[in-house]
């Protein structure tokens, strides 16, 4: 890796930056390292990439998730850099291609605007294409041209191998024009953002076997070739079992298409799911922290489909599902979702009536409800028919649930916020 003597200056400047932030309390690091040395040497990103096999994670949801997922299926193959905080812009990528500048493989989370400005400086060697649904319709705009986006990028780039959820038609019509495509059944269960295609514009529909273009026959569903059935991955005619330690049915589709990329990259299949299933929290996400006797396992939902998939997660319990072989009535969970309306997490929230709340509907246990835009939830909720607490914080909403169990569902900045005063509000977790 020859930097030059350009590169070297704006490398090590960027850390030093890197490293002030987080000494003095101001951040993390992860951006203003980046963002220092690449206002120094524009061209630093392509430097640092150069002779390294990068893979470029992107999608609505799931990208933070995939992203560890591949790194860690890799991890015996080689030193691989991330960016595992998640700073996912140019600046962020960078600084984490910085901190590991002699790895051989980079797994790179990169937010969807992104991918064909950062494709063009890192070369990449794959795509891991996941799912588009709306997000942030304020900045992101509309998914058609989110999908245009991810297409330039597939086009400009055709060594990369693509691997693609080909049950989302947003995806398999980004990935279309690929020479190297790796079409994975991952699933889907929110269909309301892909009713037509936007390479002709006309209706998608939906079939037994997948979907189909409306008076077109030269776009359909192709053929996978890995399905993922259940808890077991299929690939060439053998079954894979899935042990994950993360929950959910979004989270095996994340592992199947983890499990894929890092097989076509060298890694024997066994071996990368043996790997995959050792992710067990990803950025404070799904781990359980005691929180003055509450056992509060934190999940984060930022869009329509994220919420629908998390909603899935939450420990639902009727008086039913409560009582023990022995008679006993456990005490049930709580629920609590923190909803805040700032930039980051998209200021229009009108996409809460989109979301069907049918698992929060049968839980028996107190639900909570807190956060900047916590009144918009809770007359979501009582639309519903489901009673609900309103309370302003999150820390509030947490003292408010009784001792045991607690599910809290919270959007990027409600989810980023609480993580950060739990030192300060409980103590150190554990």
């Amino acid at each position: 890796m020859n930097l030059g003597l350009r590169g070297r200056f704006a490398r090590g400047v960027g850390r030093f930056a890197a490293w002030a932030s987080k000494a003095s309390g101001r951040g993390s690091g992860g951006m203003i390292g980046g963002r220092v040395a690449m206002a120094l040497d524009p061209r630093l990103l392509a430097k640092v990439s150069e002779g390294k096999k990068v893979v470029i994670v992107t999608g609505t949801n799931g990208k933070s998730t995939t992203t560890a997922m591949v790194r860690e299926a890799l991890m015996n193959a080689g030193v691989v850099a991330s960016n595992v905080r998640g700073d996912n812009m140019t600046d962020g990528v960078l600084a984490a291609m910085l901190d590991t500048p002699d790895a051989q493989y980079a797994v790179l989370e990169v937010d969807e605007l992104y991918v064909p400005k950062i494709a063009k400086l890192v070369k990449p060697a794959a795509f891991v294409l996941l799912n588009l649904s709306r997000d942030q319709l304020d900045r992101v705009g509309e998914m058609g041209s989110v999908e245009s986006r991810l297409r330039q990028a597939v086009n400009e780039n055709p060594d990369a191998f693509v691997v693609a959820n080909c049950d989302d038609p947003l995806i398999t019509s980004a990935a279309w024009d690929s020479p190297n495509p790796i079409w994975v059944a991952a699933g889907t269960t929110w269909t309301a953002d892909s009713v037509s295609f936007p390479r002709t514009g006309t209706p998608v529909i939906r079939t037994e076997s997948g979907w189909q273009v409306a008076g077109e026959q030269k776009y359909s569903r192709p053929k996978p070739h890995w399905v993922l059935d259940g808890n077991e991955l299929l690939h060439e005619g053998n079954r894979y079992p899935l042990a994950l330690a993360l929950p959910g049915r979004a989270n095996r589709a994340n592992a199947a298409q983890a499990v894929a990329a890092a097989h076509a990259l060298g890694v024997k299949i066994e071996d990368a799911i043996s790997q995959v299933n050792r992710v067990s929290e990803v950025s404070g996400r799904y781990a359980r922290e005691n929180l003055e006797g509450r056992l509060t396992r934190i999940l984060l939902a930022k869009n329509p489909a994220g919420w629908q998939e998390a909603l899935s997660m939450l420990t639902t319990q009727t008086d039913e599902d409560r009582v023990h072989e022995g008679g006993e009535v456990e005490t049930p969970s709580s629920i609590i979702l923190s909803v805040n309306g700032q930039v980051g997490d998209g200021e229009d929230l009108s996409w809460l009536w989109d979301v069907e709340f049918d698992a929060i509907r049968r839980h028996d246990g107190p639900v909570i409800v807190c956060g900047e835009r916590g009144t918009d939830m809770a007359v979501r909720l009582r639309y519903d028919g489901i009673e609900c607490d309103l309370v302003d914080t999150t820390a509030e909403a947490v003292r408010k649930a009784p001792i045991g169990s607690v599910d809290l569902l919270a959007n990027y900045t409600a989810f980023r916020d609480f993580k950060a005063i739990i030192p300060r509000e409980f103590g150190e977790a554990k």
